[in-house]
C-alpha cells in the first residue's frame, strides 16, 4: 500500500487540463456547483487534519508513511477544489465564501481530536470518507457532468480508494484484542479532562448538525433527487458498525443504542427529535437501513472482503 501511495500521486499542473471551456449552464446551477466546490475544499482541509492525528497516533513506521501521503493527498484535493471553483465560476454572479456551517465545525472538530480516542477518530474519518466517495463526490460529478469534474474526479476517487481500504484496515485493528490490551493499560483519565472532553464532544456533537445539513444533505438533495446514493452509503457505515468485532466497542454501544432508542416504537415518539440533534443526524439515516439478512452477511465476512465491497459501490450507477 505504501508504494502505491507513492507511486499514484499526482499534479494538479501537470496531470490536469485545465484549459477545457466549462459548459454553459443555468445561474442556479453555476451558482450551486461553485458553492459545492468551495465547500468541498473545507471538507478535504478537515480530512486532512483527521489523517494527521491518525499519523501521529500509530507507531508502526510504514502506517505513519501512509497516512503521511493521505495528508498530501487531501491537501491537494483541497487546493483542486478551489480551482474547480474558479473554474466554473463563469460570470461572477456573487462573492463565494465557506458555508458558515462549516467554519463553525471546523475547530470544534479540531479540538474534540485531542480528546477522543484513535478508534473514535478512526470511526469519524471511515464514515466520512465513505459519505464522501460513494454519495457527495460522485454525485456532484454527475451534476457537473463536464470534462474538467471528470478529469479531477477521476484523480480524487483513486486517491479516495486508498483511503477507504486503510480506513477499514484501521478498523478492524481498533476492534482487536491487541487494541484493547493497549487501551487497557493507558492511565486513566482525571475528572478535569474527562469533564473538557464531555464539554469538548458535545460542542462538535452540536456543530455537527447544521455542518452535515448544509453541506451534504442539501447537496446532495439536489445532486441526487433519490436519495439511493446517501442511502446506500449510511447503510454501509450502519453495516461495518455491526460486525461483531466492531459493535461491543465502546462508542459502537453508544450509537447502537441511540438508534435503538430512535427506532423504538414509544421511546422514538418521545425523544426520537433530540437523538437525531445529539448525533447530528437527520431522522432518515438513524431508521435501520439494513435487514436481518444484510447483517448476518456481513458476520461471515473479513475486513478486506467488506472493504473490497465498499470499493466496489463507488463502480455502481
Amino acid at each position: 500500500m505504501l508504494d502505491k501511495c507513492r507511486r499514484l500521486q499526482w499534479d494538479a499542473d501537470r496531470d490536469l487540463d485545465w484549459s477545457v471551456a466549462p459548459k454553459a449552464m443555468s445561474r442556479a446551477d453555476e451558482e450551486a456547483i461553485v458553492q459545492y466546490f468551495t465547500d468541498m475544499a473545507g471538507i478535504e482541509r478537515l480530512a486532512a487534519q483527521l489523517f494527521r492525528v491518525q499519523r501521529d497516533l500509530v507507531d508502526d513506521p510504514t502506517l505513519q508513511a501512509i497516512f503521511e501521503t493521505f495528508v498530501v493527498d487531501e491537501e491537494r484535493h483541497a487546493a483542486v477544489a478551489r480551482r474547480l471553483a474558479r473554474h466554473y465560476d463563469v460570470h461572477h454572479y456573487r462573492r463565494y465564501v465557506l458555508n458558515p456551517h462549516l467554519r463553525a465545525f471546523a475547530p470544534a472538530f479540531r479540538a474534540v481530536l485531542h480528546h477522543v480516542s484513535p478508534e473514535v477518530a478512526n470511526a469519524y474519518i471511515t464514515s466520512g470518507e465513505i459519505l464522501l466517495d460513494i454519495a457527495l463526490l460522485r454525485s456532484l460529478n454527475d451534476f457537473v457532468d463536464d470534462p474538467m469534474s471528470h478529469q479531477a474526479m477521476r484523480l480524487i476517487n483513486r486517491d479516495e480508494s486508498r483511503h477507504i481500504a486503510i480506513d477499514h484496515f484501521m478498523v478492524e485493528y481498533y476492534a482487536s484484542p491487541a487494541y484493547a490490551a493497549w487501551t487497557a493499560a493507558q492511565p486513566a483519565k482525571g475528572p478535569a479532562e474527562l469533564l473538557r472532553a464531555a464539554v469538548t464532544f458535545a460542542v462538535f456533537t452540536w456543530r455537527a448538525g447544521p455542518f452535515l445539513r448544509d453541506v451534504f444533505f442539501r447537496p446532495m438533495d439536489l445532486t441526487d433527487p433519490s436519495g439511493k446514493r446517501l442511502m446506500d452509503a449510511f447503510k454501509r457505515i450502519q453495516l461495518i458498525g455491526l460486525k461483531e468485532e466492531v459493535r461491543h466497542r465502546p462508542f459502537n454501544r453508544f450509537l447502537h443504542t441511540m438508534q435503538d432508542g430512535f427506532n423504538h416504537p414509544v421511546v422514538g415518539r418521545v425523544a426520537g427529535p433530540a437523538i437525531a440533534r445529539i448525533l447530528g443526524l437527520e431522522p432518515r439515516v438513524l431508521a435501520r437501513l439494513y435487514t436481518p439478512a444484510d447483517e448476518a452477511a456481513i458476520q461471515r465476512k473479513t475486513f478486506g472482503e467488506l472493504a473490497e465491497e465498499t470499493l466496489a459501490m463507488k463502480d455502481v450507477a
